[in-house]
């Protein structure tokens, strides 16, 4: 279960939780051009592996990979009463994780179990949080991985311009919650992914129905180019509906320092601290 990042896992709280408060006015944007590259035309493919073969290279999937480790800073609202401000390290084929917090705490995922250090640090949501915000991060790179199934729909509006479509599920065995399913808008221009909407059925013991009735979505905009490949460094989370679209902004979050390493011994940063208590 831990050797992929799970499926969304319970930001589901995070956002019921600020759903009814305004969220802080994102930080100040990094600018860039962004490099894309033309649609994959492979008629040997199936719809659904050439769409996400063209996601896969409009987001440079093999430049990424043979990036080896990103790291990036990340200021995220939900409201004014919930802040998350932190530097966010990990292996881009998403097998370890690790998150600093200004307050000094961290939490490491070392491929197989989750730490927190200090050993009195708070845990309270660190499970969702280093899994669910570094999906979010690798999502164009995860489409093809093992037990997801891409079914490709009909183009979607989504506030009054259209958009490829496909609608993301997986095999019963995957992660915390393996009935949930996004349905991806990427640009028709670039192939850019713009928006994923979601539900969420961790916390709601599988019940599909109930978590449909408050489905949300992401919008990643502000594509910055690192290292020849495009990054979204801020990212809105909406409510959203089938038949309206993006409805009110829940939450923001901005990416910043954005920094790609080759080559190197990264095990270090991933070893269990001394000082640390395992997280279940």
């Amino acid at each position: 279960m831990y050797t992929k990042i799970l499926p969304l896992l319970t930001v589901a709280s995070l956002l019921c939780f600020s759903c009814n408060q305004k969220p802080k006015k994102a930080l100040e944007k990094q600018k860039s051009s962004v490099i894309t590259e033309p649609a994959v035309v492979n008629e040997t493919l199936s719809t659904d592996k050439a769409y996400v073969l063209d996601i896969e290279k409009a987001h440079k999937k093999t430049a990424f990979l043979e990036k080896q480790l990103v790291s990036f800073d990340m200021k995220l609202s939900f409201g004014s009463k919930h802040t998350i401000d932190c530097k966010i390290s990990m292996l881009t084929n998403t097998s370890k994780l690790r998150i600093d917090n200004k307050d000094g705490s961290s939490f490491i995922f070392d491929g197989s179990k989750l730490y927190a250090t200090p050993e009195d640090t708070d845990t309270k949501g660190a499970r969702f949080g280093i899994f669910t915000w570094s999906y979010f991060f690798a999502l164009p790179y995860k489409l093809s991985d093992s037990g997801v199934h891409l079914a490709i729909e009909d183009d979607k509006k989504l506030n009054d311009k259209n958009y490829h479509s496909a609608k993301l599920t997986f095999d019963k065995n995957v992660g915390d919650a393996p009935d949930d399913w996004y349905i991806l808008f990427n640009d028709p221009k670039t192939l850019l992914l713009h928006a994923a909407s979601y539900i969420v059925t961790y916390g709601k013991n599988g019940n599909t129905a109930k978590a449909e009735e408050d489905p949300h979505a992401i919008v990643y905009s502000n594509y910055t180019d690192i290292d020849g490949i495009p990054i979204a460094t801020d990212w809105k989370f909406y409510g959203w509906r089938a038949n309206k679209g993006l409805t009110e902004q829940l939450g923001a979050a901005t990416l910043s320092n954005i920094t790609f390493t080759a080559t190197g011994d990264h095990s270090v940063l991933f070893k269990k601290p001394a000082n640390s208590k395992l997280i279940e």
